[in-house]
């Protein structure tokens, strides 16, 4: 049973509340794309589909320069070092601008190629590549601002990240309806938008974080041992990242097997997904700053405490989001997009995920508390541990001879259910074992 009250409440609250709209940045923008994209037709949402989910596996990716930098400057907040946390905070910046701009490049001139080997449609293939050509540029922007909201998260500043991702929402979806609609730029435009909101939201929050490294004497220029030291220390969240992508990846291929209104339909449900499972990554957001905070401080009896109120809370979110969704199951698709065949695929997938979420909510908990201890080896073997699972159920389903709706709704419930459950087993077995509770602050 939840307790309804607990002296961890408020300072959950502070952090995880806040931490949702900058969460939501990313998945909203894509959202909002699809919205406005899906009513150019099947082909044009499609062509989102793949796009996205390549843009999005390389912003999730590498979502370490967040999940690094919060715990690392967590441990030394605790443990009195805000100098020592200001210099942890600028390097992850450093390290997000380099990557970004690595990965602009690289998806300029090898995207067509990436794009070609989800074996969608020619006219599907063509309008991703349009997308994708311009939306890569928006890389270094979103990757900075990941970085940056790990650091404010460390130092407990959960609102000004916050402010940020509203503004930045706000833009990105009045460009987009201009663009798209107004000027006739197509999905041209979505991308164009999409790469000025994602920019100028970084511009704002580097100013925010170069202000407080000042405030603590702490240089703001790059340092090369730094930076390395921030790429290695998120190698293993790194490694962790890729097996979550690899599963999310998986199911986009499963769908794409089974044509392109399974594809679009596919594109509307993790839409949906990206918002609802993010929501409650909140309070893991909140583990991180927390856990790292009281491990810091070599206080392992409070880590324990936070641990619990998590778990809690996170249970009691999951069902109550699930009820909500499933009850919104035969709406959400309209949406999206005005495709019959698409809107006809989307509801029985959507109430699997509403079924799925209470166990997500638990793996989201568990995850966040790792993360913020520094338990970044763990978290990368088990991930590994969890495609095994995984993938073999995603090729059963990509090679079955399913009708649309039913591919969807198969392509979820092995995500959704299966690996989750197999997620939630093996970091459980990690929380058992009370080796993540590693005093000190590094």
């Amino acid at each position: 049973m939840v307790a309804l009250r607990s002296r961890h409440d408020r300072a959950i609250a502070s952090l995880a509340i806040p931490s949702l709209g900058a969460l939501l940045a990313e998945p909203l923008f894509v959202a909002t794309d699809t919205a406005l994209v899906g009513h150019l037709g099947a082909t044009a949402l499609g062509g989102l589909g793949v796009a996205g989910t390549i843009l999005q596996t390389a912003v999730g990716l590498l979502i370490f320069l967040a999940y690094a930098t919060t715990p690392a400057v967590a441990r030394r907040i605790g443990a009195g070092d805000r100098r020592g946390a200001a210099r942890a905070g600028v390097d992850g910046l450093w390290l997000a601008l380099v990557i970004g701009l690595v990965l602009a490049v690289g998806g300029t001139l090898l995207g067509p190629t990436l794009i070609g080997l989800f074996g969608a449609a020619p006219a599907v293939e063509d309008a991703a590549v349009a997308y994708l050509t311009i939306a890569v540029w928006g890389l270094p922007g979103m990757l900075v601002v990941v970085a940056a909201t790990g650091f404010l998260r460390g130092l407990r500043d959960a609102r000004t990240p916050l402010v940020v991702a509203v503004a930045g929402f706000a833009v990105n979806a009045a460009l987009n309806a201009v663009l798209i609609y107004g000027l006739g730029w197509g999905v041209c435009g979505s991308a164009a938008g999409t790469v000025v909101a994602q920019t100028a939201m970084a511009v704002v929050l580097v100013a925010a974080c170069a202000g407080h490294a000042r405030r603590a004497d702490a240089s703001v220029r790059p340092g090369l041992s730094g930076v390395v030291g921030a790429a290695r220390a998120g190698g293993w969240l790194l490694l962790r990242t890729l097996t979550l992508r690899i599963a999310m990846v998986g199911t986009v291929v499963a769908a794409t097997a089974h044509g392109t209104v399974a594809l679009g339909a596919t594109q509307i449900v993790f839409s949906l997904f990206a918002i609802v499972w993010l929501a409650l990554d909140a309070l893991a957001i909140a583990g991180q700053a927390m856990i790292g905070h009281a491990l810091g401080a070599a206080d392992v009896p409070e880590a324990r405490e936070v641990l619990r109120r998590l778990l809690e809370l996170a249970v009691a979110a999951g069902a109550v989001l699930g009820v909500v969704v499933a009850t919104l199951a035969p709406v959400l698709g309209h949406v999206f997009t005005a495709d019959p065949a698409v809107l006809a695929a989307v509801p029985g997938a959507v109430l699997v995920m509403a079924l799925s979420l209470p166990l997500g909510a638990v793996v989201f908990a568990l995850d966040g508390i790792l993360i913020g201890a520094g338990d970044g080896r763990y978290l990368a073997l088990a991930g590994v541990l969890n495609l095994v699972v995984a993938l073999p159920l995603l090729v059963l389903v990509a090679v079955s001879p399913l009708p649309a709706a039913a591919a969807v709704a198969a392509v979820q419930a092995v995500f959704g259910v299966a690996y989750m459950a197999m997620r939630a087993l093996t970091l459980g077995l990690r929380i058992r074992t009370g080796r993540w509770a590693r005093a000190g602050a590094a």
